[in-house]
């Protein structure tokens, strides 16, 4: 027995062998993802990257509660920040801050809603609406931009994951079901 699961043992916090793997998994795959271009996509015109990162986030958030949404979240911002060509992505408010909340809205969502595009769309929301407002609030760039990046971004990124997330949690749950 670990140091870890001695504190834990009956707590009400425990993290469970199976949250514990979904977040290996999905922490995995989103370092996989920040390693190519398939986890930030370049949108040339712009100079900047639409992402697919968040996509995990969600996911783990649904699947394993909020600790692992966090827990992912966290992963996706330091592979932001560490992989920053632009001074606010260098910032950690900018770049890690908006995404340890993406895995808890989108948690709290699903469990309101117990449908899966509505955290899709809310956890997107989060990681579009948290960034942008930090560079705005930070100084980094002008309302407009913000606005307009977010319009253009935001949209794009909450029909993707929307999609994504809905196949994948859908095939989890009736993974989970028949196991």
């Amino acid at each position: 027995m670990s140091i870890c699961s001695k504190e834990l043992k009956g707590s009400k916090n425990r993290i469970s062998t199976k949250k514990m793997a979904v977040a290996g998994m999905l922490g995995g795959f989103s370092v996989a993802l920040s390693m190519t271009p398939i986890g930030y996509i370049p949108i040339p015109f712009l100079g900047i990257n639409a992402t697919t990162m968040h996509i995990p986030v969600i996911i783990g958030a649904i699947l394993g509660g909020p600790m692992v949404g966090t827990f992912v979240g966290m992963i996706f911002g330091v592979s932001s920040f560490l992989r920053a060509t632009t001074p606010f992505f260098a910032d950690p408010l900018v770049a890690i801050l908006p995404r340890l909340l993406i895995g808890i809205m989108s948690y709290y969502t699903y469990k309101l809603s117990r449908n899966a595009i509505v955290p899709a769309v809310v956890g997107t929301a989060t990681n579009t609406l948290g960034v942008m407002g930090m560079i705005y609030l930070r100084g980094y760039l002008p309302l407009e931009a913000v606005l307009s990046i977010a319009a253009i971004n935001g949209t794009a990124e909450v029909v993707v994951s929307s999609f994504i997330i809905y196949a994948v949690v859908k095939a989890m749950k009736n993974f989970i079901k028949t196991s």
